[in-house]
């Protein structure tokens, strides 16, 4: 754990994302075309201890790895007790 001091932070994403087609056809679609971190940090400690905790939660963010680096989802689907494919 990294004991930088600091007096505030704040962390404001923005991405934009789409929605197409119909969900009555069937045909409705989803995505991002880009994401944007921004990260302020108010503190006495110097530039280059605050770079380095930035960095630092940028590599442990769960998020921002898994929008760089898209891993396989499994989806799965009961009704009533009976699991159907989703996959076509």
């Amino acid at each position: 754990m990294m004991k930088i001091p600091f007096k505030k932070a704040k962390c404001r994403i923005e991405y934009d994302f789409f929605l197409r087609g119909s969900v009555l056809k069937g045909t409705v679609e989803s995505g991002c075309n880009s994401f944007r971190s921004f990260l302020s940090i108010d503190s006495d400690a110097s530039p280059e201890e605050v770079i380095k905790l930035a960095k630092n939660a940028k590599g442990g963010c769960f998020a921002e790895w898994t929008l760089k680096n898209p891993v396989e989802i499994e989806s799965s689907l009961k009704i009533n007790g009976n699991v159907v494919n989703l996959t076509d």
